[in-house]
């Protein structure tokens, strides 16, 4: 067997002693949310493994994975939590989706002043009514929308109760920076669009990074990156201190 091979079985059994717990991850940009739980099913040996929430693919930041039935079954208590995160807006162009992966349906090039985008955002401020996107996995009537979306289909949804924080960053246009934190069930790329529409230039969600979840933080997470790496090295990903995941699995939850 060759050097590297043997290596990298020696990493995978290192990694594969008694990892059950939380594990924050940093997903990487153009990676879904379940490509992280394929790389821990794979270095960890443990095939009951969940989470408390995706991201779209686009996304970055807190993914809160949960590794072993113990803490899979903590699923729903763990995604009530609330979330903060960073996004970009662009002003002046509307896509299907809300978000930078949908396709263009308008362009404006009206550039609203500071003031304008600060008082639009007041509106985004304690307990909000938002109507979901229809490329979202909301169900009306038994189906998911993106289900009838894909199909061309656009059907009225009803608005849902959110309680959401939105604290300006920078405003530079077309870009506008912001930090958000919300309730379960918001959608930042709905938020994204609302602006827009009162600002009457419309928008979408250009970048997005989820900094927490409940308790837990970006600064706690593992990077993507380094769970790949550890299935193609000998775990040069790992530095001799840290040859598990070990350092980065919570046994119980930590309270803030």
């Amino acid at each position: 067997m060759p050097e590297n091979r043997q290596n990298l079985n020696f990493e995978r059994g290192l990694l594969n002693m008694s990892v059950n717990g939380i594990l924050i991850v940093d997903k990487a940009a153009q990676k879904t949310s379940f490509s992280i739980v394929a790389i821990l099913r794979k270095l960890t040996g443990v095939g009951k493994i969940g989470h408390a929430g995706t991201l779209d693919p686009f996304a970055t930041g807190v993914m809160v994975m949960l590794v072993g039935p113990a803490y899979t079954r903590l699923s729903l208590e763990l995604s009530n939590h609330d979330k903060e995160y960073l996004a970009t807006v662009q002003l002046g162009v509307t896509t299907t989706t809300y978000d930078c992966e949908g396709e263009v349906t308008s362009r404006s090039s009206l550039v609203p002043p500071l003031s304008d985008v600060e008082k639009a955002l007041e509106n985004f401020q304690g307990n909000v009514l938002q109507v979901p996107p229809m490329f979202s996995a909301k169900k009306i009537n038994g189906q998911k929308l993106y289900h009838l979306a894909r199909r061309g289909l656009e059907v009225e949804r009803p608005a849902v109760p959110v309680e959401l924080f939105v604290q300006l960053l920078a405003y530079e246009y077309p870009y506008i920076r912001l930090k958000a934190r919300c309730s379960k069930g918001t959608y930042i790329r709905s938020l994204a669009h609302d602006l827009g529409q009162l600002l009457q230039t419309g928008a979408h969600l250009l970048a997005l990074q989820r900094s927490r979840s409940g308790p837990f933080t970006l600064e706690k997470a593992i990077p993507q990156e380094r769970l790949q790496e550890a299935l193609f090295t000998d775990g040069a990903s790992f530095r001799p201190s840290e040859r598990s995941l070990e350092p980065y699995i919570f046994k119980k939850l930590p309270y803030v």
